[in-house]
């Protein structure tokens, strides 16, 4: 049985992540990408299915767990009546070969330890074939994989597994070095496991001292880990973002809505750009940038709204069924058949970033213009068509207000940047446009009777991404019409101070009745609004609410289930952190006066 979702922790190399559990044990690892098969898939089932755990061999009495500041370099320090030994987990830069190290420490006393290697390659269903190269090597191969591993302590093999017992003392030092290659090449070299997890520190450190982050930012230590999290979730080589490092995590303990978020959405990928250029951090915006070029290059109407690492665009969807999922939630499924929906609001995502990039300096070479261009004149064409929308709904499909509210954006963006650096294009067409689709959504997307925007045309359901519509700026924040939709989002999305994405239904979805947690990413987006409103008190409560729910190393899932009292969703989960980044910066935001002079008193509730 899997750990709680927020017992594990992340560590990164720019190309994969493996998920660290509070036992010691690496349930989760994709090698040698994001999106290759798991060799460790112990999360999605059992041990069985793959997993490398070291841990005191006698009763842990406590575990205390820490990220070295400012790093993805773990440390989990576990007690026991005869002493205290850490593990320190860390994925070095990669270098060629894939490698993972880690590192047993002597704290105090003298602690006997055990280690089990199980590896399962293609997602736990491959057992190894595994032998002892002429220096001693530990090597694993099947297919094109090869995994080796090094370490001093004596190994044995015992039912398909790897099994170590040593013993450590105070201020002793026990490495171990997992490393990956293709099968047909030489095992990759060896590393020192203290050098390794030194530079590795060095390196988080320094891309994290260019974080431009303001003395007043709230909760500025979780602020850090958030950008840290979206900058582990990078894949270097290309410079796309996947949504998270997992698949089929489920957002509703033993459901079946189960993803794989190991690719690139576009959307996604736009507000992370958003984040980083906030931060300062201009090359990863300009890596993405040049990334979605390539991904989007070809005609307008083969964008689709998620991509693979690569820029891939068949993700197809598959389901493994030897894995009986996290807790049995099952199925588990690989690839996201998602990429073949038509989701207009990515449009105006990209067209934003693209604007927001261009304010900074990243000018492009004239093709991000000529892109823009392109993207608009297709939607042009097809805006007024339905749509799966921003949760990507698998049922027919319906005229979203947020996916028309960001084809709005994709227009507006445009002019803007027409008339804000003399660019080339059909300005007035454009503002046509953009007054048309606005008109159209205050017409049919707002329900005068409840007095709020709704989810889609014809429909009484709300939707929390209507949130978006004042971050946007598609309507003020103190408009009465978004004031409204706030007023209702509250009355019927809010759960213990946590926000919905909206209520399924069963009958339109075509999935089975199940509850749904709160959406993480939303419950940031209400924050936003509310400090754009001017209800700081509320706005800072909504901030403290996310941090007090992300787990003790800072790393937050998709969806919280309240009832549970729980982590649910893929983890970690890009679109969280994106959330709270963005709430933290708005609130860094208010005015210094207003600081100064204290809260005093809240505007008029809606």
């Amino acid at each position: 049985m899997p750990l709680p979702i927020e017992d594990y922790a992340l560590i990164a190399d720019g190309h994969t992540a493996a998920l660290i559990g509070k036992d010691g044990s690496i349930d989760w690892l994709c090698l040698p990408r994001f999106d290759s098969a798991a060799c460790f898939a112990a999360l999605l089932g059992g041990p069985e299915h793959g997993r490398w755990r070291i841990a005191p061999q006698d009763e842990i009495l406590a575990t205390r767990r820490r990220y070295r500041p400012g790093t993805l370099v773990l440390e989990t320090e576990f007690e026991t009546a005869e002493g205290c030994v850490a593990l320190i987990d860390g994925m070095p830069v990669r270098n060629g070969a894939a490698d993972l190290v880690r590192l047993v420490e002597g704290r105090r006393g003298r602690v006997a330890m055990a280690m089990e290697l199980v590896l399962r390659f293609d997602y736990g269903s491959l057992i190894p074939w595994v032998h002892r190269a002429a220096d001693g090597t530990l090597l694993a191969v099947c297919g094109p994989d090869q995994v080796a591993l090094r370490t001093p302590v004596p190994l044995r093999g015992e039912n398909c597994r790897t099994y170590a017992e040593f013993t450590v003392t105070a201020g002793e030092a026990v490495p171990f070095h997992l490393v990956w290659t293709e099968s047909h090449k030489p095992p990759g070299p060896p590393v020192e496991a203290a050098a390794a997890l030194s530079a590795t520190e060095h390196h988080w450190r320094d891309w994290l001292a260019g974080c431009r982050i303001a003395e007043e930012s709230p909760h500025p230590e979780m602020l850090r880990r958030s950008l840290l999290t979206l900058k582990a979730l990078t894949y270097a080589p290309t410079g796309g973002i996947v949504a998270a490092p997992t698949t089929s995590l489920p957002e509703t303990l033993g459901g079946e809505r189960n993803w794989d978020y190991r690719l690139c959405w576009l959307r996604d990928a736009a507000l992370t750009l958003h984040a980083l250029v906030r931060a300062g951090h201009l090359g990863e915006a300009e890596a993405w940038r040049r990334w979605l070029l390539r991904a989007v290059a070809g005609t307008a109407e083969q964008v689709r709204p998620l991509y693979g690492l690569d820029g891939q665009r068949r993700t197809p969807e598959m389901i493994l069924p030897w894995l009986p999922g996290y807790e049995g939630a099952a199925p588990v499924r690989i690839g996201n058949a998602a990429s073949n929906q038509l989701q207009l609001d990515v449009y105006g995502e990209v067209v934003d970033a693209f604007y927001a990039a261009r304010h900074v300096g990243l000018q492009g070479n004239g093709q991000t213009w000529a892109m823009t261009r392109a993207m608009l004149d297709h939607l042009a064409q097809i805006w007024r068509e339905p749509d799966e929308g921003i949760w990507e709904v698998r049922g027919p499909r319906r005229h979203f207000v947020h996916s028309k509210v960001m084809v709005w954006v994709a227009f507006d963006r445009a002019v803007r940047a027409a008339e804000e650096y003399g660019l080339e294009g059909p300005i007035a067409a454009w503002r046509a446009l953009r007054e048309e689709v606005h008109a159209e959504v205050c017409a049919q997307g707002f329900d005068a009777k409840r007095g709020s925007f709704i989810q889609s045309y014809g429909s009484p359901a709300l939707d929390a991404a209507l949130l978006r519509m004042p971050l946007v700026g598609f309507l003020p924040a103190d408009d009465p019409r978004i004031q409204g939709t706030v007023r209702a989002i509250e009355e019927e999305l809010l759960e213990d101070g946590l926000v919905l994405r909206y209520r399924p239904d069963p009958r339109v979805e075509g999935l089975p009745p199940q509850r749904e947690g709160t959406f993480l990413a939303c419950t940031a987006w209400l924050g936003e609004v509310y400090a754009l409103q001017g209800r700081w008190t509320e706005a800072h409560a909504v901030l403290d609410r996310l941090v007090g729910l992300a787990n003790d190393v800072g790393l937050l899932a998709e969806e919280y289930d309240a009832r549970a009292e729980r982590q649910v969703g893929n983890f970690p989960q890009a679109f969280s952190h994106l959330g709270l980044v963005g709430l933290a910066f708005a609130l860094a935001r208010r005015p210094a006066r207003e600081r100064a002079e204290g809260e005093g008193a809240e505007p008029a509730r809606n």
